[in-house]
């Protein structure tokens, strides 16, 4: 058999820990100060984690409420548009029968092209 490899027939057994989780020698004896320096940090650490979560959460009721508020806007734009879509149709209805009968659009001379006006606004403006 060749060196370094087990027998046929052996099982390797290896004990497999992610490196995060390898545990760390703990040193002999640790100071008091050590002790407090590291109560500080973990209470720091808590005190950030406390604030990073009140901040998401602030974020989301935030954005919940611009949800709400879009989905009003929404709702009172639909309504909008149905009452100007019903608006066109009795415009639409109304000048129609206003054209069966109105004497101005039956005239030919309704019909001679009008040259048009020059813009009064437009000769105010930079060129």
């Amino acid at each position: 058999m060749s060196q370094g490899l087990p027998a046929a027939g052996s099982v390797l057994q290896r004990s497999v820990a992610a490196p995060g989780n390898q545990p760390q020698p703990q040193p002999q004896q640790q100071s008091p100060e050590d002790d407090d320096r590291k109560v500080r940090r973990r209470e720091k650490n808590r005190v950030a984690a406390q604030r990073s979560r009140k901040k998401q959460t602030q974020k989301a009721d935030k954005l919940h409420e611009e949800y709400e508020s879009l989905e009003q806007e929404n709702t009172m734009l639909r309504r909008e548009i149905g009452k100007l879509t019903e608006e066109l149709k009795h415009l639409t209805e109304a000048l129609k029968e206003h054209e069966k009968m109105c004497p101005l659009l039956l005239c030919p001379m309704n019909f001679v092209p009008v040259p048009p006006r020059p813009d009064p606004v437009a000769g105010c403006l930079p060129r």
